[in-house]
């Protein structure tokens, strides 16, 4: 996109930009159906006019917008050339990007495109990226370290950009086996009044991890995998003693372990092996006066040689909209109030079982 100035008045400076869409680009690629992708640029930049001739794109207003709504139009052409579709959420996301980038609130040089077209796994037809800046910082920690934590509230693809990289390990032969662990804590529910077996009272426990893996992997070909000891999936419990070799190790809602289960659970790294653990500080389920192991772990390994925390926040929430402004309303709430998650520090009954 050319950028060049227009006539202006010292009190509102204009600059004027083009951009051309190459023809093998349907312009309904570029625009959304419905121009649904251009009401979100236009949305995003009010006070900016943009136009659209043909294959032709025009903006004019504020220097500093204008070149913006430049780069976002050459970050979607990138990701387009990849073969790649834009959304509405992948443009905002864009933006968002590119305005922090602009604002010095970013800290990065990766552009948008980088993150939306790093491929991580693909499987029945869908492929699995990071959609955020951190999500792609979270994944390429992943690759460099031994032991990733992945912190931040629910909805960010903790839990899932791990599982992918698990399964992208293990099936480049990088690892022999995935083990899925969480801690079986009781979310202020009583499990032991369910019936069936032990196994089948901790089942639901473990039971998001198995739909992870489901997306993930041919479902019939996940019972022989397991069968097998190539993935497992068991409570955290179930991982003292051993010694974890050749092994690509998750272990989910670690916010839930003690200080004690933590340390017990990082000394069960083997040779060739990775350990990710994911988790929410403000989602504490144990009982009121546990301390959290995620939490305190944070003050002992922080500086660690290969040791990496990755820290997400609402701005990574990749649910609905909505997911993300709960968040924002819970953090502001309590900031206000002096409370977590809606309730007050230290209180007590069900509704107050906050980690310290």
């Amino acid at each position: 996109m050319t950028q060049t100035p227009t006539a202006h008045t010292p009190a509102q400076e204009q600059a004027r930009a083009q951009f051309t869409v190459p023809a093998q680009h349907p312009m309904v690629t570029v625009l959304g159906s419905g121009d649904s992708l251009l009401r979100v640029i236009e949305k995003a930049f009010p006070a900016a006019d943009i136009h659209v001739r043909g294959n032709e794109i025009s903006a004019v207003g504020h220097p500093v917008d204008v070149a913006l709504i430049s780069r976002v139009f050459e970050e979607m052409m990138l990701v387009l050339r990849t073969g790649q579709p834009m959304t509405e959420d992948a443009v905002e996301r864009s933006i968002a990007m590119l305005k922090a980038s602009e604002n010095g609130t970013s800290d990065g040089q990766e552009t948008p495109a980088e993150v939306l077209t790093q491929n991580i796994l693909s499987s029945r037809g869908r492929t699995i990226r990071p959609k955020t800046l951190n999500q792609k910082r979270y994944v390429d920690a992943i690759d460099k370290h031994t032991i990733v934590f992945g912190i931040g509230p629910a909805g960010t693809g903790k839990t899932y950009l791990a599982m992918a990289k698990g399964v992208q390990a293990l099936q480049s032969k990088q690892v022999n086996r995935i083990i899925l662990t969480r801690p079986a804590v009781e979310a202020g529910e009583r499990l032991g009044f369910l019936p069936g077996t032990l196994y089948e009272k901790i089942d639901p426990y473990l039971r998001p991890l198995y739909d992870a893996l489901h997306d993930m992997l041919d479902p019939d070909s996940i019972p022989r995998l397991m069968a097998a000891g190539t993935i497992e999936v068991a409570p955290l419990a179930y991982m003292r003693g051993r010694t974890l070799n050749d092994a690509f190790i998750i272990l989910d809602e670690a916010q839930n372990t003690s200080p004690e289960q933590m340390k017990m659970f990082l000394t069960r790294l083997g040779f060739d092996s990775k350990i990710v653990i994911t988790g929410d500080v403000t989602q504490v389920d144990l009982p009121s006066g546990t301390k959290s192991g995620l939490r305190q772990v944070q003050d002992i390994l922080e500086g660690l040689d290969d040791v990496h925390f990755s820290r997400l926040s609402s701005q990574d929430v990749v649910r609905h909209k909505l997911v993300g402004r709960i968040v924002d309303a819970y953090e502001k709430y309590d900031s206000k109030h002096g409370t977590e998650n809606g309730t007050h520090k230290g209180g007590r009954g069900k509704s107050a079982h906050k980690g310290k």
